[in-house]
């Protein structure tokens, strides 16, 4: 049962609302990754990866709440916890440990990508039952797309 009233029939509901709380756990997952990698990070190119990764964290955290809040605004209870995030998201095991720079950006290219893949499909389905979803999951797909550029050209 929901509190609010959404906007979307039934089924529309099931469509979008699988495809933002996807979108939620795929986001959560990659602010950590990003995060676990920041603070592991070292080589020579320690300084500009670093900080390269907290605008990764940035991008997602507040790609994130949105999603959260278009969920509950069409009536959608967002699931960002842990064992949620754990069992559903696209991105692959972060390794532990130190990370050497290389590593760490073919790790943010790798789950860059696999979230990216995601998005993409979401953004496919929700275009007819729900155009103002879509446009959120366009925005913030075209955000992750720059930051697979930048990574991908650190490993050029």
């Amino acid at each position: 049962m929901s509190v609010v009233k959404s906007p979307l029939s039934d089924a529309d509901l099931k469509t979008v609302g699988e495809a933002l709380q996807g979108a939620l756990v795929d986001l959560v997952d990659l602010g950590l990754v990003a995060k676990q990698v920041h603070w592991n990070v070292m080589g020579p190119r320690f300084r500009s990866v670093h900080l390269q990764l907290d605008e990764v964290v940035d991008t997602a955290r507040l790609h994130s709440d949105t999603v959260a809040e278009r969920c509950s605004a069409i009536g959608v209870t967002p699931d960002g916890r842990a064992a949620t995030v754990a069992a559903q998201s696209a991105i692959g095991t972060t390794p532990d440990g130190w990370i050497k720079d290389v590593d760490a950006v073919r790790t943010l290219v790798d789950a860059l990508g696999a979230v990216i893949a995601r998005m993409r499909e979401r953004i496919a389905v929700t275009g007819d039952p729900d155009p103002v979803s879509q446009d959120i999951l366009i925005g913030l797909t075209a955000d992750l797309e720059k930051h697979a550029w930048m990574f991908q050209a650190e490993s050029a």
